[in-house]
């Protein structure tokens, strides 16, 4: 029986627990219906959900299988083998003496090999020697109970997916609070953007009065002209609409950490808003402190957005 993973959500952190990664693993053996069989189901990032499959052929055994994942899992590659064997003894199954000591002596030659190398291997059991190609003869087996044998494989299934579910969660909680530790870092960074922002006002105002002035000096232009063109780059060097959507976007990134279900989307989406505002942030900042926090910034999304890359 498969144990499923522990609980490792921070206490008190909700928002980390309800995030779920996209990576996984788990592996359980069984026997039953005079069989043995061995689960490996494991999952990377995807861009959506694949499951691909590597079965027997056993009646309702793949559909079945899809179900259960499809419903337990919304985004991952994700991969399920099963090794089918009949159990030892069955009068179905029949060795094949000249392949099996043709494989006894590769592995002879192979532990041979890595004792002079120096290498320790683990011992070989005989259920690895009966997996090899041709060292069992199932050709003329046949399953006697199909529905018994699907119902065993079903029931020993159930316990291995909770245990790669648990997984993602464990994975994910912990993604989850670096997710945290990241936004709360833009967040601070995004109040001392709008310190410095607040700081450089009266120079640039200054700035701005010392050019209207070298201007008039210089030309004959219209004041209220040449006042009107500082007044436009006044404006556009203003950044307080910027910062006001990023911490518009700190709150909706810190909303998604506390939903459940899949957010893995969303946190893409609303990452590339954040790159957004901390461009044009850098590009009308017209001064060095603000610059320095821009360019936090954008490092603090980016290091965001490698971790998105991860959530379901």
């Amino acid at each position: 029986m498969v144990k499923p993973a522990p609980d490792l959500r921070p206490e008190g952190a909700p928002a980390a627990a309800a995030t779920v990664s996209m990576t996984g693993f788990a592996a359980g053996q069984g026997s039953g219906a005079g069989h043995d069989w061995s689960w490996d189901l494991r999952s990377v990032n995807g861009k959506g959900f694949d499951l691909r499959l590597r079965l027997p052929d056993i009646e309702g055994l793949e559909p079945a299988l899809r179900k259960a994942v499809g419903e337990r899992v919304a985004r991952g590659n994700v991969t399920l083998n099963l090794k089918l064997t009949q159990a030892a003894g069955s009068a179905a199954m029949r060795i094949e003496p000249d392949v099996l000591n043709a494989a006894l002596a590769a592995v002879d030659k192979v532990e041979r090999a890595a004792e002079r190398k120096g290498v320790a291997l683990a011992p070989l059991k005989p259920s690895d020697l009966m997996a090899m190609r041709g060292v069992v003869d199932h050709s003329g087996s046949t399953i006697e109970d199909p529905a018994a044998l699907l119902a065993a494989l079903l029931e020993s299934f159930e316990p291995v997916l909770e245990s790669f579910v648990a997984m993602r969660r464990e994975e994910g909680a912990r993604t989850g609070a670096l997710l945290a530790a990241r936004i709360d870092e833009i967040a601070a960074l995004t109040d001392e953007a709008a310190e410095a922002a607040a700081a450089r006002a009266p120079k640039a105002a200054e700035t701005l009065k010392a050019a209207l002035a070298r201007v008039m000096e210089a030309t004959e232009a219209d004041p209220d002209r040449v006042a009107q063109e500082l007044a436009l780059i006044a404006i556009k060097a203003d950044v307080t609409e910027e910062i006001e959507r990023l911490r518009v976007h700190v709150e909706a990134a810190r909303a998604l950490l506390a939903e459940t279900g899949p957010v893995g989307r969303k946190f893409e989406f609303l990452a590339q808003e954040f790159v957004r505002e901390a461009n044009t942030l850098c590009s009308k900042s017209g001064d060095a402190e603000l610059t320095r926090i821009g360019l936090a910034l954008k490092y603090a999304i980016d290091q965001l957005r490698e971790q998105i890359q991860n959530v379901e």
